[in-house]
């Protein structure tokens, strides 16, 4: 009699059942906050007006989406970040490189950027204010100066922790500063500025909508102190789970950039 074949077991990769499980997880969590939500909002404890039903605010989130008037304060918002982060970034590598080339300039300047970075970037709105008016300009340097600190010290710590024999070496083959730039340093900074760069997305979006919030005509964070002015708490909220949606979105596709920057490099190792 002819041997029955045996069909191996598939298994399932330890990371897959992994991932599986902290999304059970995390949907499982989001599912008892939503329905603790609810019970509090139906039972009377608190101020209708302040925890509305969350039918409600879904009613509103629907309504928000389907308005046209929404979109223009999304593109508004979401140009002021990315143009925010583009430039605020751009400083960062810039100055993070600097202070590694140069011993002298990262003694005297360092210690500063150590000092104002963890400064609440708010302060500098209304000197912001002065320089780019209420328009679009302050948001976009709000931006960029929340963007500025984590890039420029990430960088600067990259520099920092670049093999020195790496650096002889260059010396040795008399390579010229911009030859160094772009053959040991740029290379070796690829890690630790893409990583930042996820940071500096979040603080710049933070940065661009508590700016819209304390002065602005158009925008995210107009939208939302205008509903909070006029007590339109459902419709607050409904902004605010968009804006969440927006944050996480942007983040898991950051993780995904992250991740296939550094598949490339260990593939190229």
């Amino acid at each position: 009699m002819a041997d029955t074949p045996v069909i191996p077991a598939v298994a399932i990769p330890a990371r897959s059942a992994k991932l599986s499980k902290v999304a059970t997880i995390r949907i499982v969590t989001v599912l008892i906050l939503g329905i603790g939500y609810e019970m509090v909002a139906r039972s009377g404890i608190l101020f209708e007006g302040v925890v509305p039903s969350s039918v409600i605010v879904l009613q509103r989130l629907v309504t928000t989406l389907l308005d046209s008037s929404f979109y223009p304060h999304l593109a508004v918002t979401a140009t002021e970040v990315i143009c925010g982060l583009l430039v605020g970034a751009s400083l960062g590598i810039a100055t993070g490189v600097a202070f590694g080339l140069s011993w002298p300039l990262a003694r005297l300047l360092s210690p500063w950027v150590n000092y104002l970075a963890p400064t609440p970037k708010i302060v500098f709105l209304p000197i912001l204010l002065l320089g780019f008016g209420v328009g679009m300009g302050s948001k976009i340097a709000m931006a960029s100066i929340s963007a500025f600190f984590p890039v420029a010290m990430a960088t600067y710590r990259g520099v920092q922790q670049i093999n020195g024999v790496h650096i002889r070496v260059a010396f040795s083959f008399n390579a010229t500063r911009m030859q160094l730039l772009t053959k040991v340093f740029l290379p070796s900074l690829v890690a630790p500025v893409v990583t930042a760069l996820r940071l500096a997305l979040g603080v710049a979006f933070v940065g661009t909508l508590l700016a819209e919030i304390k002065l602005s005509n158009q925008g995210l964070g107009y939208l939302i102190i205008q509903h909070y002015n006029a007590m339109r708490i459902p419709d607050m909220y409904a902004i605010l789970i968009i804006t969440f949606a927006i944050v996480m979105a942007a983040n898991a596709a950051m993780d995904g950039l992250v991740a296939a920057i550094m598949r490339r490099m260990s593939g190229a190792k």
